[in-house]
């Protein structure tokens, strides 16, 4: 791991790169009509004097906030304990989803991500019963030290740095600006809750009780002691396109003024951010820069045709930031 954040300070280097100073919250954002809708967002929330309880931003995170590809990072950290399942049971080889993961079958797993944001569930239904599997009776402070040892120390198997140095330095930027503004910023994603949090808070500067995501049915083991919290092979909720806004509702209480996704799974989060009493904002990430990232719209399309439709700031990889990490 490179740094240690605090909420809405820099404390250390995003990796090699020296932190911006505070008089330059966005500095790694090219000055445009992305950058300009931001700041003017943030000037426009002060200048109204809305309140503070009022002030809270949402985002997606794989994808959003750190990059997703090839794969989520969580699928990663999942799909290497499907392999050992498979390595001590032959059996599960002919069975998906460990025959895709003891086989690196990464097509057949990128179909099942693609074709949930088209609305096709039935490979993750598949999927999420491996899943299920995996962690089954695992208490949530074992699963929690696993996931958190993989997070810093797993590298990306492409881009040749460590997983938590794929987070997006603009977006951090941004956090840490709206942080600065009375801001409180949440974590709403499709992904594991219990993955995220042990770092949300090193990584991003967003405390662990921010994090909202998908989780498993828990329950608790009396074992005579202090008890423990196991994880069942049940799904609770998968927090990904119409939950979102639900689950921010049941956590936060009320709709967030700034929102930001990649994808066809935030659309309702980002129309739910749509505040006729307040400021409010609609960030889309566009992934189009191969050369420093990746570039791809496969599971946005309908994301990207809604903000050109209601004028939803897209935010360009390409054109918009002068570095992505």
């Amino acid at each position: 791991m490179t740094e240690r954040r605090e909420a809405g300070t820099h404390t250390a280097e995003i990796k090699g790169k020296s932190s911006p100073p505070d008089d330059a919250p966005l500095a790694s954002w090219r000055d445009g009509a992305a950058k300009a809708a931001v700041v003017g967002f943030v000037e426009r929330v002060t200048a109204e004097g809305v309140p503070s309880e009022d002030r809270v931003a949402v985002f997606d995170n794989d994808g959003t906030l750190w990059c997703e590809k090839p794969m989520p990072i969580q699928l990663d950290f999942i799909l290497r304990r499907l392999v050992a399942m498979a390595e001590q049971d032959q059996n599960l080889r002919t069975r998906q989803p460990w025959q895709a993961a003891y086989a690196q079958d990464y097509g057949w797993l990128n179909d099942v991500i693609t074709r949930h944001y088209h609305g096709d569930d039935n490979g993750v239904k598949v999927l999420a019963a491996g899943v299920l599997t995996a962690f089954a009776e695992v208490t949530v402070e074992e699963f929690e030290a696993q996931a958190d040892q993989f997070l810093r120390t797993a590298r990306h198997p492409t881009l040749d740095r460590d997983y938590l140095a794929c987070r997006y330095a603009p977006m951090l930027e941004l956090l840490d600006y709206l942080a600065a503004n009375g801001f409180r910023n949440y974590i709403v994603s499709g992904g594991g809750r219990d993955f995220m949090r042990p770092i949300s808070q090193d990584v991003y500067g967003i405390p662990r009780q921010r994090v909202i995501g998908s989780g498993v049915s828990l329950a608790w083991k009396d074992d005579g002691r202090s008890g423990a919290i196991v994880r069942k092979p049940e799904a609770d909720v998968l927090d990904d396109g119409p939950e979102k806004p639900v689950r921010i509702w049941n956590r936060v209480g009320g709709r967030p003024l700034l929102a930001a996704g990649n994808s066809n799974g935030d659309i309702p989060m980002l129309q739910f951010s749509q505040r006729p009493d307040r400021p409010s904002l609609r960030l889309l990430l566009r992934h189009d820069d191969a050369a420093r990232e990746f570039d791809y719209i496969a599971g946005a399309e309908q994301a990207l045709e809604l903000a050109g439709t209601h004028g939803w700031t897209v935010v360009s990889i390409k054109h918009d930031w002068t570095t992505v990490f």
